[in-house]
């Protein structure tokens, strides 16, 4: 079953990265309050990136390299699938 990394912008503008199995449904647990308590708190608005995974491992390696990343970087990984 293949992984999804994915960056979601949140109401306030901020960027909230994490991994799913199931892009659409992930995204609407985070609109719905189900989500993060960080999406719960600032509101979840758009997926803006997403990136496959062949399995959870590696999908969580990438989540915590993109985590560590400032907004600029982030943004310009958003802007470069657009």
């Amino acid at each position: 079953m293949p992984y999804f990394v994915y960056l979601l912008e949140c109401g306030d503008g901020s960027l909230y990265t994490g991994i799913t199995t199931d892009v659409a449904r992930r995204l609407s647990e985070h609109k719905s309050g189900a989500g993060s308590n960080f999406t719960r708190a600032k509101g979840a608005k758009r997926i803006v990136y997403t990136e496959q995974h062949a399995d959870r491992g590696s999908a969580l390696r990438r989540e915590a390299a993109i985590k560590k990343w400032p907004r600029e970087k982030k943004l310009t990984l958003v802007q470069g699938r657009r």
